[in-house]
């Protein structure tokens, strides 16, 4: 990916910017009665939130795959995995995000696409991966007994073909509770809900899904940093409603893709759903906020975070307009890349409770200093950076 050319004096800045350690979320985790309505929905109050200065999410851990790319680093890893998120955690990074989907038999299971793919004898066989018991899920890619070989594990790429999902570093498919017993304890977790977007969800269903996911967490979670995130409108609110322990944010296109359902479609929805629900923040594709920048005063007027995902996020001075924008967290792919270059921009004081590495402030007392930016200099790099998302 071509990186982002901007003036002398814009990467220069990128030394001076301080950005606080990672607070630990909620000190102890609740049942799932607690706090209750006799609906079962926790109608109380959402607890007040903000993300820990400038945080730096691994996309499906390390970074997610991508089919015949000639870039090795999108294949370094298979996404989504206990060995995936382990290599995310050699980084300072603050958050990995994933996807959870339950399975027939009700168990959690971490997994990005909605149908999962594998060939027989030359046959290309499709399942949807919600239709499969956790032992059916399980036998595809490599086991967990070496003696033992699972289905070839395929992939349809976006332009619909069918292919071997080949990656450098491979390893079995893993469940929820997995994660949580065998990932760095430290690295806090994104928990994205996956939903079908082509399916319209009854709110009996979505509940109980929900519970099912809720339940691992909690019984799992010990005091590990979390934060829910939908793109599914219902299910973001419904998981506020079902407790007030984890932050929950609310995923958007932002309009780069449309929707049938209008909340999906523009950040002005998108912060319509959040106050509606008592969510406390937004995932907006980057590409979305950086065409309506006048959106980020809204949000913060409301009270809400704003994180954002897409390509940009791995260019090092895109992710810096961002901070310089007020955005509070990117989610990323290059997660080496990207967290080496937001140490070098961004000086981390140390913490005594942080396992991540800070620079000798010793020899750094000026890198401290957070960058004063006016806002025609401002104005003027978001009209660079709208420019430049257009070609």
């Amino acid at each position: 990916m071509p990186r982002i050319r901007c003036e002398q004096n814009l990467k220069l800045a990128l030394r001076t910017v301080l950005v606080a350690d990672v607070p630990s979320l909620p000190d102890s985790v609740y049942g799932l009665s607690d706090g209750m309505s006799p609906s079962g929905l926790d109608l109380s109050e959402p607890k007040p939130f903000k993300m820990p200065g400038f945080s730096v999410i691994g996309h499906r851990g390390n970074g997610m795959n991508v089919l015949q790319s000639s870039d090795r680093r999108t294949r370094g890893f298979k996404e989504n995995s206990i060995l995936s998120f382990n290599s995310a955690a050699k980084f300072p990074i603050d958050f990995i995000e994933f996807d959870v989907q339950v399975t027939k038999d009700d168990c959690p299971v971490i997994f990005h696409d909605d149908f999962i793919y594998s060939q027989d004898n030359g046959i290309v066989n499709e399942s949807r991966v919600t239709d499969l018991s956790l032992s059916e899920f399980l036998l595809y890619g490599p086991q967990k007994e070496a003696e033992k070989t699972g289905k070839t594990l395929m992939r349809k790429s976006k332009e619909g073909q069918v292919l071997k999902w080949e990656v450098d570093s491979d390893d079995p498919l893993c469940t929820l509770q997995e994660a949580f017993e065998r990932v760095e304890h430290s690295l806090g977790f994104n928990i994205e809900l996956k939903f079908d977007n082509q399916v319209v969800y009854e709110r009996e269903f979505l509940v109980h899904v929900l519970r099912t996911v809720l339940q691992v967490v909690f019984d799992y979670a010990q005091d590990r940093p979390v934060i829910f995130s939908s793109f599914q409108p219902d299910a973001a609110q419904l998981v506020r409603e079902l407790q007030n322990t984890y932050p929950v944010f609310f995923l958007t296109n932002a309009g780069n893709q449309m929707f049938k359902d209008e909340r999906r479609n523009s950040l002005e929805e998108a912060i319509k759903v959040c106050l509606e629900g008592k969510l406390q923040g937004i995932v907006s594709e980057v590409k979305g906020v950086f065409r309506n920048p006048s959106a980020i005063a809204k949000i913060k007027e409301s009270n809400l975070s704003l994180l954002t995902y897409g390509k940009l996020n791995n260019v090092g001075e895109a992710v810096y307009m961002q901070y310089v924008m007020g955005i509070e967290g990117v989610i990323v792919d290059f997660v080496e890349e990207i967290s080496e270059s937001v140490t070098l921009m961004m000086i981390r004081p140390p913490s005594p409770s942080s396992p991540l590495p800070s620079p000798d402030l010793k020899d750094n007392v000026a890198a401290i200093t957070r960058p004063e930016f006016s806002q025609k200099e401002i104005d003027f790099l978001l009209k660079f950076l709208s420019q430049l998302i257009q070609h």
